[in-house]
């Protein structure tokens, strides 16, 4: 990997990513439309170890018959905080962590990242199966 150049902070492992934060509650709306937006969320970037902040939209169907619990959730984002982490990375653990933990596959988390060095990056995964909501 190239290195960046200038200085450089130090950053964790992936191994800081505190899953075990995430909590569920109990929901019976299989077919309720659930989204959740927070403009808080921030990782460091592997190569520089500078942040990357980003707003993060998170997209589902509780067909597992769980919601998440949102302060466990502001918890777990907040762990991502000193861990070096590629942008395209992050959203894919974030939502495969939620996938695991609603157990629903209909499920789309998007984070829209600010502005750096004048390119705009959002990285998408999942879908909502069929639903026609798209984030802008």
């Amino acid at each position: 990997m190239p290195k960046a150049e200038g200085k450089t902070f130090q950053f964790e492992g992936h191994e800081s990513i505190r899953t075990d934060f995430l909590e569920t509650i109990d929901f019976d709306g299989k077919d309720e439309y659930i989204k959740i937006e927070t403009d808080e969320f921030s990782a460091v970037c592997p190569f520089s170890g500078l942040p990357d902040i980003g707003r993060v939209i998170i997209e589902y169907y509780p067909d597992g018959g769980k919601i998440v619990e949102l302060k466990s959730l502001k918890y777990y984002f907040v762990s991502f905080r000193n861990v070096g982490i590629y942008q395209e990375e992050a959203t894919k653990r974030i939502y495969e962590d939620l996938k695991k933990l609603l157990k629903t596959n209909r499920l789309r988390v998007t984070v829209v990242y600010n502005i750096r060095g004048g390119i705009k990056t959002t990285t998408q995964m999942g879908d909502l199966a069929g639903h026609d909501r798209k984030v802008e």
